[in-house]
C-alpha cells in the first residue's frame, strides 16, 4: 500500500514538472518584444486645418500638467458621454486655476465603426491642442493602444482612462492627492491606481458563483504569479508620473488585457511606489470583456508573465539607447 502510494506521488511529481517545463518552453519560445521596440512614427491630424503633426516623445521635458489617454475600441456609443464629463471637469479645473493646463489623447485601437470621427468632432470643437486623436491601423489590444498614447503624452502626470466611463472623473483628485504623497517633495517616480476593492463585497453578491469563482480564481494568480499589495489590478483608472510612465511603459511586452498586471509588475520589480485609492465606479453596458474566454486570456497572460521574466524570455533591462 505504501509502496503504491509513493509511485503515485512519484508520477504527480513528474507529471507536474513536464507540465512546468512545456508551459515555460512554449512561453519562452512564443515571447512577444517590447511594445517600445520599433516604435512607430505618430502623426496627429488637426481636424481644423488638416496640418499633420508629429506625435511628441515620453522622453522629452514634459510640457502640460496633465494627460489624459483614453484607449478606445468601437466606442461610438460609449465615448461621448465619457469624454463629455471628463471635458466638462477639465475646463472648469482651467478656470479656476488658469495656470492649469492638460490634454486628451484618444487613442482608436483600429475601430471598425465611428470611434474617430467621434473624437475628431470633440478635437474639431475644443482644439487640436486639447484634444487629440491617434487612429491605430489595426486593432492591438488595449495594452498596445495605452502604451502608444503614453509615449505620445506631453503631461507632467499621465493618467489612463477607460472609454465606457466607469469610472467618475472627478475622482482624478483623490489619486492625484495620493500620487503627490507618494512623491514626496522631491521624487519623480510614483503610481496611484483607482481601485474598485472597495466595491467587491457587493460586487459579488451580484454575481453569479460563476463569475464570483473566476473574479477569485484570477487575484488569487495575480497575488501568487506577479503582483502582491495591489488588490484591483484591473481598474482602468491609473495616474503615473511622467518618470514612471517612461520606466515602466518602455519596459511593457503585454498587448491586451493583462497589460496593468505586468506594468505593475516591472514597477514593483523596480522599486517604484504605487498607491491604491478607492474611485466611484459604475458597471457600463457594452463591456468587449466576453466572462469566460477573456478570465481564461488573461489567467494564460498571468502564468506567462512569470514564466517570460524566469526563463530570460523578458527582462527588465533597457538597450543604451532607450534609457
Amino acid at each position: 500500500m505504501d509502496v503504491g502510494i509513493e509511485v503515485v506521488c512519484c508520477l504527480f511529481v513528474v507529471i507536474a514538472l513536464v507540465v512546468f517545463v512545456t508551459a515555460a518552453l512554449v512561453a519562452h519560445v512564443t515571447a512577444e518584444p517590447r511594445l517600445g521596440d520599433a516604435e512607430p512614427q505618430v502623426m496627429f491630424t488637426d481636424p481644423r486645418t488638416g496640418a499633420q503633426h508629429q506625435a511628441p516623445s515620453l522622453k522629452d521635458p514634459s510640457s502640460r500638467d496633465l494627460s489624459v489617454v483614453i484607449p478606445a475600441y468601437n466606442e461610438e456609443n460609449r465615448l461621448p458621454p465619457m469624454l463629455d464629463e471628463a471635458l466638462k471637469y477639465l475646463e472648469a479645473r482651467q478656470r479656476r486655476h488658469l495656470s492649469f493646463t492638460y490634454e486628451v489623447l484618444v487613442v482608436d485601437d483600429g475601430s471598425t465603426d465611428k470611434t474617430t470621427e467621434v473624437a475628431l468632432a470633440y478635437s474639431s470643437r475644443l482644439g487640436f491642442d486639447r484634444v487629440r486623436v491617434m487612429t491605430l491601423p489595426r486593432n492591438r489590444g488595449k495594452g498596445y493602444a495605452v502604451c502608444r498614447g503614453m509615449f505620445a503624452s506631453r503631461g507632467r502626470h499621465v493618467l489612463m482612462a477607460d472609454a465606457d466611463g466607469a469610472t467618475r472623473f472627478a475622482d482624478i483628485e483623490a489619486v492625484e492627492e495620493a500620487l503627490k504623497k507618494l512623491l514626496g517633495k522631491d521624487g519623480e517616480l510614483a503610481i496611484a491606481c483607482g481601485s474598485r476593492a472597495h466595491l467587491e463585497k457587493e460586487s459579488i453578491a451580484k454575481r453569479s458563483y460563476f463569475r464570483t469563482l473566476l473574479m477569485l480564481g484570477f487575484h488569487a494568480l495575480v497575488w501568487a504569479l506577479c503582483v502582491r499589495g495591489v488588490r484591483d489590478t484591473q481598474c482602468g483608472f491609473k495616474l503615473l508620473s511622467r518618470e514612471a510612465a517612461w520606466k515602466t511603459f518602455s519596459r511593457l511586452h503585454v498587448q491586451r488585457w493583462a497589460f496593468d498586471v505586468e506594468m505593475l509588475y516591472i514597477a514593483q520589480r523596480l522599486g517604484i511606489p504605487v498607491a491604491e485609492v478607492a474611485v466611484t465606479w459604475t458597471e457600463i453596458e457594452g463591456s468587449k470583456l466576453v466572462p469566460f474566454w477573456s478570465w481564461l486570456q488573461m489567467g494564460r497572460d498571468l502564468l506567462f508573465i512569470s514564466l517570460r521574466y524566469l526563463t530570460g524570455a523578458w527582462s527588465l533591462e533597457l538597450h543604451h539607447k532607450e534609457q
